[in-house]
């Protein structure tokens, strides 16, 4: 039933998104209609939580280090720069594998990344991971027990397991947790599905050993932070960072680089299937661009390659990275842009960075 909502909500988005007011008058009525399946629904997760946290129902351990990053709302809080920059951060001294579900992939089970895989085998992100780190294992599996299993049975042997969307599988109780919330969409301001984007209570929060408020503003203030961290009321043993989205200043196609100044003026069509596309509009948008919103993980079919040929009449397509890994061999790479971002912590990343190796290192000494 949910997943049917939320498909409501991806068609009002893409029908309603250009005309603002609409989009939320239909919003929040659709939210006020749906307020008692929210009560009933976080009744059915409180439950299940409960269930784990008395052992109830079980909990699998493994023997390597695992790193949870999550959200407790739908989409769009940074999951996959954040898992790249934990990528980065490990990769020169553990041989690291990501595991995700693959989510809207075309394939099942459990799959390894390797040169025949595409986007409709792994997924947008998984595939993104393994076209971007050439020194990585990536993996997706919807049963992320099985997924690891299975990663710990290769001959190459992971020392790392980074767990990509995954703070409500309990069914694995990884070693650390990463929860991440947007600036400006707190969780603390939230409410349950289908009403709000909460997949689960606030006090699934307590599971986190860190918090990141993803998406600043990168002037931020001492003033704000501290508000924020009043409002998310956080444990006496959880750590709180701050992180926003790093544009670069290039775009890429297959085979060329372009500075983003060079085309900041040229008239070109931006494009973008992800949760929250406002900030890459407002990155390179001038007056006379046009703009295609798609639903998140938009699977392109003929009658969208055809309506992003009208619109482009051969200028330049910019779109994200994500869109760019299903896009790229349905669109010539001389019309094909896409822009990378980066997370980036607004201070005390060398605290994060070594609260991360720390729980690494000890975890893997441990063994």
């Amino acid at each position: 039933m949910f997943f049917r909502i939320n498909k409501v909500k991806e068609l009002i988005t893409q029908l309603f998104y250009n005309d603002k007011i609409v989009y939320f008058r239909i919003m929040n009525l659709l939210r006020k209609i749906l307020f008692p399946f929210a009560i009933l629904y976080g009744l059915i997760t409180s439950i299940r939580n409960f269930l784990f946290d008395k052992g109830i129902l079980k909990s699998y351990f493994f023997d390597i280090p695992i790193i949870a990053v999550g959200n407790l709302s739908i989409g769009g809080t940074g999951k996959t720069p954040q898992i790249e920059y934990l990528i980065r951060l490990l990769s020169p001294k553990y041989k690291v594998a990501t595991l995700s579900r693959g989510y809207k992939r075309k394939s099942k089970g459990f799959v390894l990344a390797d040169s025949n895989s595409n986007a409709e085998i792994l997924g947008d992100e998984p595939f993104q991971f393994y076209k971007k780190f050439n020194n990585i294992q990536v993996a997706v599996d919807v049963d992320r027990k099985n997924g690891i299993e299975q990663l710990l049975s290769q001959t190459e042997k992971a020392e790392v397991i980074l767990l990509d969307d995954a703070f409500q599988h309990r069914k694995v109780k990884a070693g650390f947790y990463i929860l991440l919330t947007s600036y400006g969409d707190l969780y603390s301001d939230d409410c349950m599905l289908p009403t709000g984007n909460l997949r689960e209570s606030r006090s699934g929060a307590k599971r986190a050993n860190v918090v990141i408020v993803t998406k600043c503003p990168p002037n931020l203030s001492i003033e704000e932070k501290d508000r924020i961290k009043a409002k998310l009321k956080l444990e006496s043993n959880q750590e709180l960072y701050f992180s926003f989205i790093d544009y670069d200043d290039s775009i890429y196609s297959e085979d060329k680089t372009m500075k983003v100044d060079e085309i900041r003026n040229v008239n070109k069509l931006l494009l973008a299937g992800i949760a929250k596309p406002e900030p890459f509009f407002a990155y390179l948008q001038t007056q006379n661009d046009e703009k295609l919103v798609f639903p998140d993980h938009h699977h392109f079919v003929e009658k969208d390659l055809l309506e992003i040929n009208n619109k482009s009449e051969n200028k330049i397509i910019i779109t994200t990275e994500k869109d760019f890994v299903r896009l790229k061999d349905s669109i010539t790479s001389e019309q094909l842009f896409y822009l990378p971002i980066r997370s980036s912590l607004l201070s005390e990343g060398e605290n994060f960075d070594k609260t991360i190796l720390n729980y690494v290192g000890t975890s893997t000494g441990n063994r």
